[in-house]
């Protein structure tokens, strides 16, 4: 008889084990644990449950919940199980002991020591225990059958016998190695990868262990900082998801994304190739080893299920989708959206035609995981800060199981093997469910009518236009516009021509620039704005004339002595700047207002007596402008007399209308537009552009450079270019 279902979580304040369909109830011999529990972990196996407490760590029997063992080791921040359950490996942060050396902080521990059964519950030997810095990949990677590990270290990957992790077995040098993948199959493969680095290409290689001489498979590419390395259930094939963090055509804000294909043996590797633009969000393997599913492309997604050579057997409708997942059988496929999608989870039957069994709305969930007997779907809220809980799903669509938690961390299934579980329908029949569920249920409030989309009153009742319409409802499929702008054409925004909504033809009248195609209004509109940018064209033209005249006029009216004074007032920079008639000059009483502003602050207190001084003429009716000056006090010589009691004086200039009236007119002056050059400059300055790139790629590659076939192909093209250069007249100096 096979075990029955079980799942394990870890809130913020207790751990507990639960026991799944039909009972929905916490494993009775477990107690649990309260305080500040850092982390927990189920073993591969399915036999071994353990958690960290602050001082120590805990190991328990997952059928019965009794402990079995623990470990006096404090501060534990992670921890995890090799493959059969025979070692249990713990990670603490890193430190410094007194005399500055890194402490070793990565542990293995036997999980039960046979040689010490008498002292179980104290702490066992210890394997093994090495630097681990980084948190991210800390774990040792083992062998299907426990008898070998593996660890990254500086441009190698070190291997040990699982027994003894003091001396290391053999070594992978492999130069600026910065990830790997042990196989999880009875081969004992290997995966190593290294990123672009100084020109030279991303590089994935495949060996045996522990045959390092040379790789039996291989695959190079360019766009590649970093990639995940996913082995099929058998090791006999690998998919390469490799990422960049810059996408350089500026389709994506999040850099781009490529996949490849890899047999171990080496016979075959291929890109994938995808018929939909867009990024790759998720891609798995079958139990089966013998195909795999990718989500891709700019919403709504595209997935599609391909065979071991890359070929596409069949593809579901689009929709907001990003995870996929098959069921531990391989029957099942379900196809998501979470994260920041609405949460719907589509389930299709493999084995009926890809018939849909069901739709589920998880929202906001942030953990998905099929049940070991496939019946049953786990999501979890987790890590937010309200509305965490757990509910179980039956593979029809129906909701099982409910329960509400404060700050749930961490949830999984126990791990069991899908032959452990009899072979029966997992459709039908249909389970009851628990009483958490059906009161879910009753309080959940199931709107009467979809609210959809919101549209204004204008258009309600009427039929959407297809620019408005998403590619899965009939709308037209999104497409970059080829710009390497980020700014237009990215994440569903600008990559379709503009529309107007509810007319017939999907183009704007007039937008290719055709005055036939256009409406009378349209045209009227058009030429209007032809005709007020010539005017402004003018007025700017007309502008520049005038202000240029009037600047010559007024330098040449004022008489020698007045522009001697002038210069004479420019220089006074630290001097004093105040009115003649006050320094006992014989040019008393008089001011030059405007023309002789001092600098500094007396600058400030100039300006504003003269603008009380217009603002005084506006007043009485005339303008403060010189043909209009209060002549009632001047003098022989036309100057106006200053007031004793006026504190500061102000005469305005006089102009010589003789002298202004002979003045020579002013040259026209023409407004031109930069860069004017005809359009066969511009075609020869482009065409020679590339002729500069191509003597730059042959250098390269004459330095010992490998260059993309892109890039070889850019060369083969020189002839051609020098050929059009030749017919435009250029020629090479």
């Amino acid at each position: 008889m096979s075990e029955p279902l079980q799942f394990a979580f870890r809130t913020s304040k207790s751990i507990g084990i639960v026991n799944a369909a039909p009972a929905y109830e916490s494993l009775s011999g477990f107690q649990r644990p309260e305080g500040h529990l850092r982390s927990s972990a189920y073993s591969p196996c399915g036999r071994y449950f353990a958690w960290a407490a602050p001082e120590q760590v805990f190991v328990v029997d997952a059928s019965v919940g009794h402990v079995v063992t623990s470990l006096n080791t404090p501060k534990v921040f992670e921890l995890g199980f090799s493959p059969l359950g025979t070692f249990i490996i713990t990670w603490q942060q890193p430190m410094k002991d007194e005399n500055g050396d890194a402490v070793k902080n990565l542990k293995v521990w036997r999980t039960i020591d046979e040689q010490h059964a008498e002292n179980r519950g104290e702490e066992q030997a210890l394997v093994g225990k090495f630097v681990q810095k980084s948190q991210t990949n800390w774990n040792l990677q083992y062998t299907h059958d426990e008898k070998y590990c593996a660890r990254s270290v500086s441009n190698e990957i070190q291997f040990y016998e699982s027994g003894d992790l003091g001396t290391v077995w053999n070594k992978l040098r492999v130069e600026g190695v910065t990830d790997f993948a042990i196989a999880p199959g009875s081969t004992n493969r290997i995966a190593v990868f290294t990123p672009v680095h100084k020109g030279q290409p991303a590089l994935v290689k495949v060996f045996n262990v522990p045959e390092f001489d040379a790789p039996m498979s291989q695959k190079n590419f360019f766009k590649g900082d970093k990639v995940q390395l996913k082995w099929n259930v058998q090791g006999t094939g690998l998919i390469v998801k490799a990422e960049t963090e810059v996408d350089q055509s500026g389709k994506s804000y999040y850099g781009e994304t490529t996949l490849y294909l890899l047999s171990a043996t080496g016979d075959f590797d291929s890109r994938i190739t995808l018929d939909k633009e867009g990024p790759i969000y998720d891609v798995a393997w079958s139990p089966n080893s013998k195909e795999f599913s990718v989500v891709y492309g700019f919403m709504p997604a595209k997935t599609t299920i391909f065979n071991n050579k890359a070929e596409a057997t069949h593809s579901f409708a689009l929709g907001p989708r990003n995870t996929v997942k098959f069921s531990p059988n391989g029957r099942f496929l379900l196809v998501a959206g979470f994260g920041n999608l609405a949460g719907q989870m589509d389930i299709y039957d493999l084995e009926k035609n890809f018939e849909k069994v069901a739709t589920m709305q998880g929202s906001n969930a942030s953990v998905c995981e099929w049940s070991p007997d496939c019946r049953y779907l786990l999501t979890a809220i987790a890590r937010l800060k309200v509305d965490n809980g757990i509910r179980i799903w039956h593979v029809g669509g129906g909701l099982m199981f409910n329960e509400d938690m404060h700050e749930l961390l961490q949830v999984s299934w126990r791990p069991q093997s899908p032959t452990t579980h009899p072979p029966v329908d997992p459709i039908h029949p249909v389970p009851e469910p628990h009483p958490s569920a059906l009161d879910f249920l009753s309080k959940v409030k199931t709107p009467s009518k979809p609210a959809g989309a919101y549209r204004p009153p204008g258009a309600r009742g009427t039929t959407t236009p297809l620019a408005f319409m998403r590619e899965d409802q009939g709308g037209a499929a999104y497409t970059v516009n080829g710009s390497t702008s980020l700014g237009s054409g990215v994440n569903g925004f600008g990559g379709r021509r503009r529309e107007v909504p509810g007319a017939e033809l999907a183009t704007v009248p007039g937008a290719d620039g055709a005055e036939g195609e256009m409406s009378k209004a349209a045209l009227k509109n058009k030429k209007k704005r032809e005709a007020k940018k010539a005017k402004d064209s003018a007025d700017k033209q007309s502008t520049l004339t005038t202000g240029e005249r009037s600047q010559r006029s007024r330098a040449n009216s004022r008489s020698p002595e007045r522009r001697n004074d002038r210069e004479r007032n420019r220089s006074k920079t630290n001097g004093d700047l105040r009115p003649r008639s006050q320094t006992g000059g014989t040019e008393g009483g008089y001011q030059e207002g405007h023309s002789n502003r001092s600098r500094g602050n007396s600058q400030n207190r100039d300006h504003r007596n003269g603008q009380k001084s217009k603002y005084n003429l506006r007043s009485q009716g005339r303008s403060p402008g010189p043909n209009n000056r209060d002549t009632s006090n001047a003098g022989p010589n036309g100057r106006v007399a200053q007031d004793p009691t006026s504190p500061t004086p102000i005469r305005h200039p006089r102009l010589d209308i003789t002298a202004a009236a002979s003045l020579p007119v002013a040259p026209d002056l023409t407004v031109t537009t930069p860069g004017g050059s005809t359009p066969t400059d511009k075609k020869v300055r482009a065409l020679a552009k590339k002729l500069r790139a191509i003597d730059d790629l042959k250098m390269r590659r004459a330095s010992g450079e490998v260059l993309e076939t892109t890039q070889v192909k850019k060369m083969d093209t020189e002839d051609s270019i020098r050929r059009e250069l030749e017919g435009l007249g250029w020629k090479d100096e």
